[in-house]
């Protein structure tokens, strides 16, 4: 019976393979560009800021199309259903053909964004910047 080199082994992982429809979750994170790094990915998913199919996963875990990914970042949080794997990062276009995001987080987002576009706006303009005892006193009443 012959053996299998080493090269020939090293390339039956199933991410490796084009014709498969899995993929790392790490690896999908970072082609579908929410992460600029697979090791910015790796971090989130490992601190439990992805989920997939509401639980905790590692960075190796293999997706494929049809799962439910959320994604938290900040104060943005996306909720995605995985539509296609890419071996290699692709243009911002491209990378949203990944991903299809439910109507529910979209109205998540633009409510979010609304919410921190009203909270700038309240400082009143033309004050300048603000001294070093205003700042001391919005620092006690914010907590920070």
């Amino acid at each position: 019976m012959p053996r299998k080199n080493n090269a020939t082994a090293l390339n039956d992982h199933p991410s490796d393979n084009p014709a498969s429809d899995t993929q790392r979750l790490d690896k999908w994170l970072w082609a579908a560009r929410f992460f600029k790094t697979r090791s910015l990915a790796g971090q989130a998913i490992s601190g439990g800021k992805v989920q997939v199919n509401d639980q905790r996963v590692k960075p190796a875990k293999l997706v494929r199309p049809g799962v439910k990914i959320r994604i938290r970042r900040g104060p943005m949080e996306w909720e995605v259903i995985l539509q296609g794997t890419a071996k290699q990062r692709r243009p911002a276009p491209e990378a949203m053909l990944l991903y299809r995001e439910t109507p529910e987080s979209v109205a998540n987002r633009e409510n979010e964004a609304k919410q921190r576009r009203i909270e700038k706006t309240e400082r009143l303009r033309g004050m300048g910047r603000p001294t070093k005892r205003d700042r001391r006193r919005l620092s006690e009443l914010t907590g920070r």
